[in-house]
């Protein structure tokens, strides 16, 4: 019986926790222009390795400590809700704040976001 794979943040590491089914690609990395990262565009995302843990959302990478996102939280602040271009569609997302956006940028070494896709946003057609 396989377990399939899935990917908390997109084009981050998979885990194949069953948990981790209801949250793949919830999250995603964009630069400070608003871009959505993708490993073409930043080989090191496959690097951040991800898990599910006591209502976290645990990132880990190499020479950097853990860091844990709340998985489920109301979003009820508009003013950290943005929109952003994923291939041809505008998705609307919520900016998870300056330190999982410090974390990020220290370790692919560029600034950028750490996103959350808005819960009240339909599917996102993610680019092959």
């Amino acid at each position: 019986m396989s377990t399939s794979a899935y990917q908390p943040i997109a084009q981050c590491g998979e885990t194949r926790q069953q948990q981790a089914q209801d949250y793949h690609q919830r999250w995603l990395v964009s630069n400070d222009a608003g871009t959505w990262l993708d490993r073409s565009l930043c080989p090191r995302l496959a690097e951040i390795s991800v898990e599910l843990r006591l209502g976290y959302l645990v990132m880990k990478a190499p020479g950097m400590l853990r860091l844990d996102i709340p998985l489920d939280v109301i979003e009820d602040d508009d003013s950290v809700r943005y929109q952003i271009r994923i291939g041809e569609q505008v998705v609307d997302v919520v900016d998870e704040g300056d330190l999982a956006a410090a974390w990020v940028s220290n370790f692919l070494q560029i600034p950028c976001r750490l996103l959350k896709v808005h819960p009240d946003m339909a599917s996102v057609n993610w680019p092959a």
